[in-house]
């Protein structure tokens, strides 16, 4: 079934729901450094430069109880949020969550990362426990990619890996994680599977009423470049032009395991410094953050595909959407989507080339708006706007 046709149908049939149940700051777009602040670095300094970058939720892992409490307290001096992962989580999921259900700094409790489909039902129990005290904050788990091989999904199918995570783990949205940008031979290029990705998720996410939460690469390793800022930007904008209502980096510290991946250059070195991906990603979360009326607890009418090839399992725009009179566009391909949000319409487009920037003509039928990255808005009316969206970025147009 096609995605637009399905979401657009789940939008009109199915009441509005409360999408951040489990979630209790609904007020901005939910911005995650996996792998944060690391527990013997952990400062109320630290937190703070994390929150510079425009980064609201950390999560890393905690050697103690203990040791996720002071860091807690330190966070919540800081103004950012923790997800709890410590060892006694599992050990003894009540009488942790009782300890950390009541701090203001507390975001939810971390339960696995890329687990197999055969660990599903457990996982499920382990969730229910933890909501069964809590359920005012939600449980934290990261499904695999569609690049994953079937022996790591323990599916035959990633759609079946996906519905079998929906049926067996009850939580509030859906995480998953997908890296599009490789280097082979100097030469830097987008996953072929990465859309479909997005596809399967957001048609899921839609079906059973729940948001989710993607991720961009923010640490070079294997043959995943040190990113630009173009690279970030088509990352994000992707993820939210299909409805994300959670950003993710991978990572914010660069880690220390240097023997399989060689981590290296994320937004805090091995050096405890920051680096030029640091500005880069607070550069990209203030623009996020600026854009969230359009994005933030937004309604995906449509997405589809701009070019002269578009990417495996997506849906190529036959049809100019509703309120628009001309629509051109000159470059290798963009993501047109279609939110809704308050009651109102948005067309949002997203230049798919991070190397070369697309040229752009656009006219409304009564009039439409520009919504700049920094949260200004130009009335256009019924003239032809020209545009140049840059390479990985994004333009937004209210419609009237």
């Amino acid at each position: 079934m096609r995605l637009n046709f399905l979401i657009t149908l789940l939008f009109y049939f199915v009441p509005t729901p409360t999408i951040f149940a489990g979630m209790a700051d609904t007020t901005k777009l939910p911005i995650l450094a996996w792998a944060g602040v690391p527990p013997e670095e952990a400062s109320i300094a630290r937190y703070q430069e994390m929150k510079n970058a425009g980064l609201t939720i950390s999560l890393t892992r905690s050697t103690s109880i203990d040791s996720m409490a002071m860091m807690l307290d330190m966070a919540e001096q800081a103004g950012v949020r923790l997800i709890v992962r410590c060892p006694e989580l599992q050990t003894d999921p009540e009488n942790t969550v009782k300890r950390f259900m009541h701090h203001p700094a507390t975001a939810g409790y971390y339960l696995k990362d890329e687990p197999s489909a055969k660990m599903f039902e457990e996982l499920g129990k382990w969730a229910s426990r933890i909501q069964a005290v809590d359920s005012q904050h939600y449980c934290y788990l990261n499904l695999f990619p569609n690049y994953a091989v079937p022996q790591q999904l323990g599916t035959d199918t990633y759609q079946q890996y996906v519905n079998d995570y929906i049926k067996n783990v009850q939580v509030p949205f859906i995480s998953f994680d997908h890296y599009p940008v490789i280097e082979t031979k100097g030469i830097r290029t987008l996953r072929k599977e990465w859309y479909e990705n997005l596809e399967i998720v957001a048609a899921a996410s839609a079906k059973v009423n729940k948001p989710f939460w993607a991720f961009a690469l923010s640490v070079a390793h294997g043959f995943y470049p040190i990113p630009t800022l173009a690279e970030l930007r088509l990352q994000v904008f992707s993820n939210l032009a299909y409805g994300a209502q959670g950003i993710q980096y991978f990572t914010y510290w660069t880690p220390k395991n240097k023997s399989q991946y060689a981590y290296h250059h994320g937004p805090i070195d091995d050096n405890k410094k920051k680096t030029d991906v640091y500005e880069m990603l607070r550069i990209l979360n203030r623009e996020i953050q600026n854009l969230s009326p359009v994005f933030l607890s937004s309604k995906v009418i449509s997405v589809e595909h701009t070019g002269k090839e578009i990417p495996s399992g997506t849906h190529r725009l036959t049809h100019l959407p509703a309120g628009i009179q001309k629509l051109r566009m000159k470059g290798s391909g963009a993501i047109v989507s279609v939110l809704q949000n308050a009651g109102k319409r948005f067309i949002v487009i997203v230049n798919r080339d991070f190397i070369y920037p697309l040229k752009l003509s656009i006219k409304g039928k009564s009039g439409i708006e520009k919504i700049s990255k920094d949260g200004n808005t130009l009335n256009i009316g019924t003239h032809t706007f020209h545009e140049e969206i840059q390479p990985g970025d994004i333009i937004v147009y209210g419609i009237q």
